[in-house]
């Protein structure tokens, strides 16, 4: 049951990241936008848990570093969103 739950949790995780990815390389959504950036996050976490699950390290790697780049990039676009106390 455990490996029926890991499985739909990378093809959940994969259609998060190749359907935003899709939409940004037609130009239907920005790359900065706050759609895409969670969208990245939340796909490689399922597919880090996948690939974790199945001892694939090196994707895990990947995914790890990709959350990591997503993260950043959600925070600069969530800062540059707030107005200053200038």
């Amino acid at each position: 049951m455990f490996a029926l739950l890991m499985d739909i949790s990378g093809w959940i995780g994969a259609l998060l990241l190749l359907i935003p990815y899709f939409l940004v390389s037609t130009g239907k959504v920005g790359g900065k936008s706050k759609y895409f950036q969670l969208s990245n996050i939340f796909g490689s976490i399922l597919l880090t848990a996948n690939s974790f699950y199945y001892g694939a390290l090196p994707s895990v790697f990947v995914n790890l570093v990709w959350i990591s780049i997503g993260v950043v990039t959600f925070k600069n676009i969530i800062s540059q969103e707030q107005p200053s106390n200038v």
